[in-house]
């Protein structure tokens, strides 16, 4: 997939944002602020999104609570609400529908990973679970 840099819209800065992130089988559109497997959207919330999007730019890295929090909602404190742990739930269940559930873990640390390989294809199950 070819991702179109987008300049112009920061012009003070060098850097330009990807409009795709692949993770494993998914690949995350910032335009649509969504998720597809092949040509199957998962319907992604804007938080569930934010989520998914920051844990594929570090694969295999423990993120915590509080650093999802601050990217995702812009909070910098944890509050006693388990709002994380409930988008993380959903977009699991999302992930579900195509056969990717295990991509997301919880770390034993706490926090959450992406087990997400290099390209598609190894965490695809050999059908998709029916509902």
């Amino acid at each position: 997939m070819i991702s179109t840099p987008v300049s112009g819209l920061f012009p003070d800065s060098d850097s330009l944002i990807p409009r795709f992130r692949e993770a494993g089988d998914v690949t995350l559109d910032l335009f649509h602020r969504d998720g597809r497997v092949e040509d199957c959207w998962l319907g992604l919330d804007p938080h569930e999104f934010e989520l998914f999007w920051r844990l594929a730019a570090h694969p295999g890295k423990r993120l915590t609570h509080r650093q999802l929090l601050l990217d995702g909602w812009s909070i910098a404190l944890e509050p006693q609400t388990n709002s994380v742990a409930v988008r993380i739930v959903r977009l699991q269940a999302k992930l579900e529908r195509v056969g990717l559930h295990r991509m997301i873990a919880s770390h034993p640390e706490g926090g959450y990973v992406l087990h997400a390989p290099p390209g598609p294809g190894s965490f695809r199950l050999a059908r998709p679970i029916e509902a």
